[in-house]
């Protein structure tokens, strides 16, 4: 079992940076690769980024490519999210996911690409 939380979502201005986390309990966090998603209201829960277990495989969104940039800290157990110029059609709340894989898993764009979930996080840009 892999326990993942959350955390630096927030209400921002369109054009702000923010930095997501999401932190990894249980098992050996480099067993995983790992994935950022959002869901807006109404909407289905969107891929945005994958990170294979090292960090040097990385894969976005093209409505993300360019602004989104995501990272892991093996030490930490962590992954993250770097959010540039944020839009307020970047609203969600954001949820990050974790695969136990070794590099890069078929369906790693799909939710049901991924085993574990966090409970997610809001972020709301405003115009």
């Amino acid at each position: 079992q892999v326990q993942l939380v959350e955390s630096g979502g927030g209400l921002v201005q369109a054009g702000d940076s923010l930095r997501l986390s999401c932190v990894a309990s249980g098992r050996t966090f480099s067993s995983y690769a790992m994935g950022w998603f959002r869901q807006a209201p109404g909407k289905e829960r969107d891929f945005l980024a994958f990170i294979n277990w090292s960090g040097y495989i990385a894969y976005y969104a093209d409505s993300v490519k360019g602004r989104f940039t995501i990272s892991r800290d093996n030490a930490k157990n962590t992954v993250y999210l770097q959010m540039n110029s944020l839009k307020p059609e970047d609203t969600a709340v954001y949820y990050c996911a974790a695969v136990g894989a070794a590099n890069v898993p078929r369906g790693f764009q799909e939710r049901t690409g991924y085993d574990y979930w966090g409970q997610g996080t809001q972020v709301t840009v405003s115009s």
